[in-house]
């Protein structure tokens, strides 16, 4: 529920009109696809922590399997990923609350929303895994509501909305109006309807039985992510024109959620989406608190960051870690909510770039854990080193689109000088500090028995 809390945040709820808009109703192919890219992130991770449940996941792996460089980077790329997503979710969160309470400034929700996920991650692990697993559920819930009302109103209809069948899928310019290379383009946008699944690696360390966990978390995590997408985008431009899809924007009010519960007879449709979209967003950003103070703890431990962020709490919590976080959450909130200069606009542009990277590293992680002859103690993902070569591929061609999409093309300006950047700051200072024992004794020590 951890991994899916992040993947099916505000972008299922209100923001897959962007995909819509460029591919038409050919959008369901574009997030197949992004499933079965997503589906080699997750397996792979999944094969990965079941044999190494260690703190710092998938980063610490890189640092283990590859090279503490690239441990380095890959960990803090994606905690730049998880503050950025945090503070806009913490924005988004504060909007969504003036659609009801209007007279309250934006800032107050910010801070309102930011007190409630540090105080749930300040007190123990066990009350953020009971807040997101509550959360959650209460999306995963809405989200199988709507596509029960969804198919109920796709293929039998009422007295007043007659079923309109699949002809919607072609009625405006045809399946793909705007050419099967916009599938390409939509899946840009479509792959950061994923995000979050990387949760996958980093609450194994902390799981009571992580190698059984794991392994049955990866295994349903994007089996359920792709059932909630595809499923959800096929009954939305099923029934709904799809430039009026596209058209939606950020506008709760005209939300396709909205729309479906209106059609449905559903009283008060855009209150019921807006309380949706709010939790949403809340859970989004109470699990990229947790993941983005975990990784700060993982490189204290392994001496790539100050050793103060390693220091826990009596309660085992990296309250230093949670407070940086929280610290950087505060200004990128702060800068989203100004606009000063497009520095915000800057900053998720960079997040774009890093959870590409991030990406790419876990399956080049992947690949070097099974030529090191490992595998997961009794989970191993299917088709092995080929599967990753595959997601490999399909991140290629998203990185690609930079060619042509400008968020794309801002993303890769701003994302390498700030590799090289990250480059230079290892050989100048983090690289004498590192202890590849010290590295390797953690991976073996956080073996679960039945590997060993």
């Amino acid at each position: 529920m951890s991994a899916v809390a992040p993947a099916s945040g505000t972008g299922l709820f209100l923001g897959s009109g962007g995909a819509i808009a460029i591919a038409g109703p050919a959008t369901i192919v574009a997030f197949a696809l992004g499933s079965l890219i997503a589906a080699t992130i997750a397996l792979a991770m999944g094969e990965m922590a079941s044999r190494h449940p260690v703190h710092g996941g998938f980063g610490t792996l890189a640092a283990h399997y590859l090279s503490p460089f690239w441990g380095y980077l890959v960990r803090w790329l994606y905690w730049i990923t998880t503050v950025g997503v945090t503070a806009t979710e913490l924005v988004a969160c504060a909007i969504y609350l003036s659609y009801w309470a209007p007279g309250v400034p934006i800032w107050v929700g910010i801070l309102l929303f930011a007190a409630i996920i540090v105080g749930v991650n300040v007190v123990t692990v066990g009350s953020f895994g009971v807040v997101e697993f509550a959360l959650s559920s209460i999306k995963v819930l809405a989200v199988i509501v709507f596509i029960l009302i969804g198919l109920f109103l796709v293929f039998v209809g009422t007295p007043s909305a007659p079923a309109p069948g699949l002809t919607q899928l072609t009625a405006d310019g045809g399946f793909a109006p705007n050419g099967w290379a916009a599938v390409w383009v939509a899946l840009s946008v479509v792959m950061f309807s994923f995000g979050g699944i990387e949760l996958l690696s980093i609450t194994a360390a902390e799981a009571k039985d992580p190698a059984r966990s794991i392994r049955t978390a990866a295994r349903t995590t994007v089996i359920r992510l792709a059932f909630f997408y595809v499923l959800c985008i096929g009954i939305v431009v099923a029934l709904i024109p799809w430039q009026q899809a596209a058209a939606s924007g950020d506008d709760v009010a005209a939300s396709p959620f909205v729309t479906v519960f209106d059609a449905a007879g559903i009283a008060g449709a855009a209150h019921v989406t807006n309380a949706l979209v709010l939790i949403a967003a809340l859970s989004a950003a109470n699990a990229n608190l947790y993941a983005g103070s975990r990784m700060l703890h993982s490189l204290a431990l392994d001496r790539l960051a100050p050793k103060a962020f390693a220091r826990l709490s009596a309660r085992r919590v990296p309250v230093v870690g949670i407070a940086v976080c929280s610290l950087g959450i505060l200004v990128a909130a702060a800068l989203a909510f100004s606009g000063v200069g497009g520095v915000f606009g800057k900053l998720m542009s960079l997040v774009v770039f890093s959870a590409v990277i991030v990406w790419v590293l876990i399956l080049v992680t992947y690949i070097a854990f099974r030529r090191a002859r490992q595998h997961g103690s009794s989970f191993r993902m299917p088709g092995g080193v080929v599967s990753a070569g595959v997601g490999l591929v399909g991140l290629g061609a998203v990185m690609a689109t930079v060619f042509v999409r400008d968020s794309m093309t801002e993303a890769a300006l701003i994302g390498v000088p700030a590799v090289l950047l990250a480059a230079l700051l290892y050989a100048l200072v983090v690289r004498r500090r590192i202890d590849r024992a010290a590295i390797a004794r953690a991976i073996e020590e956080a073996e679960p028995a039945e590997a060993q």
